[in-house]
């Protein structure tokens, strides 16, 4: 069973030089390979391990342990044999049962030369250390707009279909407080974008953004637009329509922390200006529970993106159907978070990414380095 991960940080490795014999001596590498974050949450107490030992200087010993974070009680450990065909790489490969808690899994290794290098996992076990995250008192918003009705342009099938869908998934698995406006017109997205502007946000809420419909692409301008109801095929300045830039601009100074805005429109993908700009392609937080992890993940600020195309036409999809990108995603939401409740960005990249027409993913904006938008099951 796959552990769902929320820290993106490398190995984090002590090093004791206390028994050193020689200066020089190199010093032995244990790398995670699975689970390849520090942190991770199960349901249940299986977990897979697959660890990297190396050194120069001949292992002496590699121990694998087990020990429950707040009591420090050993659940259990091993010493794993050296052997000729070991004494400079060990592959550890095994299948773990852990206990309920919250538990660290360490290997130590040292070599001949007494010199030790430490790596561990925190492994959040048990309903009970994954039931706090509903504790936090954070809201989760989701505003989504739909078109399939237009005064000028076709007709489509599936937008408000899916978003509807989407909006009821959001609200009876993940507890959002959803807003969906049905074929608006442009002025109409503006004044809502202004209304969640000027909302009071908590440092932990999160404002989730659905756009659906026609989209299309300027090749003089070098822009992308969001066509709304009453937009002109014939309009030179493309002023019916709804810039990229404008949503970028009116998006990234919204107070809200943590934004994730989805787009299945054609063109989608220009709402990047690094899309925009080429040509089109088919182509240790060693005392954290489960909420200290999120409150941790949501200390930056978010501005991600996740098109359903880049600089191209994407399909509507077969009437009642939903738009093949919408399918997807709604895959996903009805996953309910997986093993652990929680549906992060990464998790969903993993359905929509399976498209024949490939998704766009990135940031924009303020977004921070380690930033992220999760999906919580309530």
């Amino acid at each position: 069973m796959t552990a769902q991960n929320l820290s993106n940080k490398t190995n984090e490795v002590s090093l004791d030089f206390s028994g050193s014999k020689k200066g020089n001596s190199s010093l032995p590498v244990v790398t995670w390979v699975s689970p390849s974050n520090e942190i991770s949450f199960l349901k249940d107490g299986k977990l897979a391990i697959s660890i990297e030992v190396n050194s120069n200087t001949p292992l002496k010993s590699v121990n694998l342990s087990m020990r429950d974070k707040q009591s420090n009680e050993v659940k259990g450990q091993t010493s794993l044999p050296i052997s000729e065909n070991t004494k400079y790489s060990l592959k550890i490969n095994r299948n773990l049962s852990l206990p309920d808690g919250i538990i660290l899994v360490e290997v130590v290794a040292e070599n001949v030369d007494g010199l030790t290098s430490k790596a561990m996992r925190i492994v959040n076990v048990g309903t009970t250390v994954l039931a706090d995250a509903a504790k936090l008192g954070r809201h989760d918003y989701a505003l989504i707009f739909a078109t399939d009705k237009y005064d000028n342009w076709k007709q489509l099938v599936n937008p408000i279909y899916d978003a509807r869908t989407i909006a009821g998934s959001l609200e009876k698995t993940y507890g959002f407080k959803t807003d969906l406006v049905e074929n608006p017109t442009q002025e109409q997205v503006f004044l809502k974008l202004r209304e969640y502007a000027e909302k009071k946000y908590d440092p932990l809420d999160q404002l989730f953004i659905f756009f659906a419909g026609h989209g299309f692409y300027d090749d003089t301008f070098k822009e992308g637009f969001v066509v709304t109801k009453e937009a002109l095929p014939d309009d030179p300045g493309r002023t019916s329509y709804i810039r990229h830039s404008s949503l970028r601009s009116s998006i990234n100074n919204n107070p809200c922390e943590h934004i994730f805005l989805v787009m299945d429109v054609c063109f989608g993908g220009s709402f990047d200006e690094n899309v925009a700009s080429r040509g089109s392609s088919d182509e240790a937080y060693s005392e954290a529970s489960q909420s200290e992890v999120i409150i941790r993940k949501l200390q930056f600020k978010t501005r991600k993106y996740l098109t359903s195309g880049g600089k191209e036409y994407v399909s509507d999809g077969v009437a009642g159907s939903h738009s093949p990108f919408a399918r997807q995603f709604i895959e996903a939401l009805e996953t309910s978070g997986g093993n652990d409740g929680i549906l992060t960005i990464n998790k969903l990249m993993t359905y929509v990414e399976k498209l024949k027409t490939a998704p766009q993913f990135g940031k924009f904006g303020n977004d921070q380095l380690g930033s992220e938008f999760v999906f919580v099951v309530k």
